[in-house]
């Protein structure tokens, strides 16, 4: 069963001859090693002729390879192998295991006709680490579970049964390839206690992992709900009984950010074009993981859909803020009061900006008014979408406003106008 991911193909092809180390990272499981070692292998073998002495391919947690963790033995062995003519391939997987690791890739920079590529995951290579240990020489190429679109190429359900499932188990290759939904919930619950959770732990020297499998448990119960460290302080102090701060959970927060676990999305001022520090909204990166920390009992599908959209919407390059656009407005007395109206997300993409709205189902006309509301306030000319599960034809409403029904959205990577 293969997946194609052409579009990290296409990245991981443009980024040769930049003089840097390419760098793919992302969440344990999400098909790096598969990325390197089988689809852009196969691509420069089969499509441009790459012959096999021009490519050289080393797994690092593979223990035949164990000699090569030194990182003098391998620098000796990757020399050995760099051809006089035409580009040479490196292409090295687990490189974390390697002691001086970007010394060593480092030192294959001063070849002109080298290409460096590597995978790394745990513990020692998070994503803060990507900027300071390659010293401005690494290039990131982040690889994100498999998008809905490319979900469909191994699933053959209708596409209502499809995106269910999608929405239920989320994207992470192993758990795609499997029929059993035990199997896959099994999979899921397993990988987070055992792998994720314990990286994070090993990395920051945490002793107990109780308060940061709490704090996860309480993000993931409120996807699309505004929240901060405050509030959470407040959450364990009430709920939990927990004495947790402020300040610890913010940096809790920022470990699991930085192991690709959520995102954070900021508030935006959108007639004051300034960023609102506080409240913020975590997304999480793959649905499944999210559904399995609460046990796949806590589904609400309008928040589900909201993560959904972020995550495809960062997939397609757009940094995505959560909007809100104040409205000054007068109350039944005629008093003055300004309402804070919230537009579900503000994506920026170069000199692009999209306006969007999340509306799981829009019932009635009364509904598709609260949903255009904050739209409408905004008076600049950049687009403005409503993104519906309902079965509705791509169209634009009388007001300029783009109706777009969530699998044309998830299907058509043109579908939205972003650069």
């Amino acid at each position: 069963m293969e997946i194609k991911r052409d579009k990290l193909l296409g990245e991981l092809l443009a980024a040769r001859g930049n003089g840097m180390v390419k760098i793919i990272t992302g969440i344990r499981r999400s098909g790096k090693s598969y990325l390197l070692f089988k689809i852009f292998a196969d691509h420069l073998k089969r499509h441009e002729g790459v012959s096999e002495r021009r490519l050289v391919a080393l797994a690092l947690d593979d223990r035949r390879n164990m000699e090569y963790r030194n990182p003098d033995r391998l620098l000796e062995y990757l020399d050995a192998h760099v051809q006089r003519r035409g580009k040479t391939y490196v292409l090295l997987d687990e490189v974390q295991m390697v002691d001086d690791f970007a010394d060593v890739l480092n030192s294959l920079l001063h070849y002109e006709n080298v290409e460096v590529y590597v995978t790394g995951s745990n513990s020692r290579f998070l994503s803060k680490d990507i900027a300071t240990i390659f010293r401005g020489r690494g290039h990131e190429i982040h690889v994100d579970p498999l998008s809905f679109s490319e979900f469909m190429q191994v699933h053959d359900a209708p596409r209502d049964e499809a995106l269910l499932e999608y929405m239920t188990y989320g994207g992470l290759p192993q758990v795609v390839t499997m029929n059993r939904s035990k199997d896959k919930r099994d999979y899921l619950n397993n990988i987070f206690a055992n792998t994720y959770l314990i990286d994070i732990l090993e990395r920051y020297k945490i002793q107990s992992g109780s308060d940061m499998e709490d704090l996860i448990n309480v993000v993931a119960s409120g996807i699309g709900g505004l929240t901060n460290p405050a509030r959470l302080e407040n959450t364990f102090a009430t709920v939990k009984r927990s004495k947790i701060s402020a300040v610890t959970i913010k940096r809790y927060l920022e470990m699991l950010e930085d192991a690709f676990l959520i995102e954070k999305a900021i508030r935006y001022d959108i007639k004051g074009k300034k960023y609102i520090g506080t409240p913020c909204k975590y997304y999480f990166t793959d649905l499944g993981l999210r559904n399995a920390l609460l046990h796949f009992r806590q589904f609400e599908e309008t928040h589900i859909m909201e993560n959904l959209l972020y995550n495809e919407l960062r997939r397609r390059g757009a940094s995505v803020d959560v909007g809100v656009c104040p409205l000054n407005t007068k109350d039944a007395q005629g008093t003055s009061q300004r309402i804070p109206l919230e537009v579900d997300f503000v994506c920026n993409s170069g000199h692009s900006r999209i306006y969007i709205q999340s509306a799981y189902h829009i019932a009635n006309r009364q509904k598709l008014a609260q949903e255009l509301r904050p739209l409408l306030a905004i008076k600049d000319a950049f687009a403005k979408v409503v993104i519906t599960m309902d079965r509705i034809p791509r169209h634009y409403d009388e007001n300029g406003v783009l109706m777009l029904n969530l699998y044309d959205f998830l299907l058509d990577e043109t579908a939205l106008a972003l650069e």
